[in-house]
């Protein structure tokens, strides 16, 4: 009996020693987790995690994106505008008739890019200058939104009967773009702009035009997004209504395809955003294509390739 006793006291201790050690390791591994959670934290406060391609390209549908360009790119673009859809089988639903635009946009910096575009409306050179004084992080530096500047000159050389010198045919932008990326597939944009004219169709008409617009984004696959803009205008010309533009961005390598429906024919801030003429409601809508094929002239450190 005592030689069972004996037996059963052994195992019960063994028994407790094991429980003992292994609520010591479970705890020595909570201790562990515990410090390399601390030890990431300190990582992240230490550094700053920038958000990247709120938007694919540097231009929502018509109007500019946040989106800058990596220093030495150069960004070539053609943009298409067909015909009404409400013109009828006869002009094949618009698709008889186009505009376009042509463009470069070159990376000065990571921040700051200028750019060049001659369209066909108007026959209208325009040159801008975007800067990003902002960018979204977390982190080191915690910054809630993205800021871009843009700045534009237009000037449209359509030849006409009246004698309009260079300065009358002069237009000018200003914008300031706020966007936020909430997740991987939303973003979000504010652009409130200014755009002066010249001249006025009348004497009546304000040289200066106020604006707000707003773009989104929401990726629905690794390279497709659906994107929308409008533009409100607070003391729009005679005649003119607000540009409303939905779009699918697919993005395919180098390239950016942007499919979208507008009721802008112009592509230049004077033309779309204050000379818009079409009315969605009454089917006055341009089916469009934006193609970009972005260019590395030069590799520096610190730059990159994509937006």
């Amino acid at each position: 009996m005592k030689r069972y006793f004996g037996i059963l006291t052994i195992i019960t201790l063994a028994t407790s020693f094991n429980n003992v050690k292994a609520q010591v390791d479970s705890t020595k591994a909570v201790d562990l987790f515990a410090d390399l959670d601390k030890e990431a934290k300190k990582s992240d406060a230490n550094t700053t995690d920038y958000a990247s391609a709120t938007f694919k390209s540097t231009r929502v549908v018509n109007g500019h994106s946040i989106e800058t360009i990596g220093k030495y790119n150069l960004d070539f673009r053609i943009s298409h505008r067909f015909g009404y859809l409400n013109s009828g089988s006869y002009n094949l639903f618009g698709l008889d008739n186009a505009t376009m635009r042509m463009s470069l946009d070159y990376g000065v910096s990571n921040r700051l890019l200028v750019g060049v575009g001659r369209s066909t409306v108007d026959k209208e050179l325009d040159i801008y200058a975007k800067y990003k004084f902002l960018r979204q992080s977390t982190g080191k530096v915690n910054m809630p939104i993205s800021l871009t500047g843009v700045v534009s000159a237009m000037n449209y050389t359509l030849k006409s009967t009246d004698d309009i010198s260079f300065t009358n045919r002069m237009s000018y932008s200003y914008q300031l773009l706020l966007a936020r990326k909430f997740s991987d597939n939303v973003s979000l944009q504010l652009m409130p702009t200014l755009v002066h004219i010249n001249l006025v169709p009348l004497s009546t008409n304000d040289n200066n035009l106020y604006s707000l617009g707003i773009g989104g984004r929401v990726k629905i696959s690794k390279r497709v997004a659906i994107t929308g803009e409008y533009y409100h205008q607070f003391n729009k010309l005679d005649g003119m209504t607000n540009s409303l533009s939905f779009g699918v961005d697919i993005e395919t390598g180098g390239h950016v395809f942007q499919l979208h429906f507008t009721n802008s024919t112009g592509m230049t801030d004077r033309a779309f955003i204050t000379n818009t003429t079409g009315d969605w409601g009454k089917g006055d809508i341009h089916f469009g294509f934006n193609i970009s094929r972005l260019f590395v002239l030069k590799k520096s450190a610190g730059s990159r390739s994509s937006y």
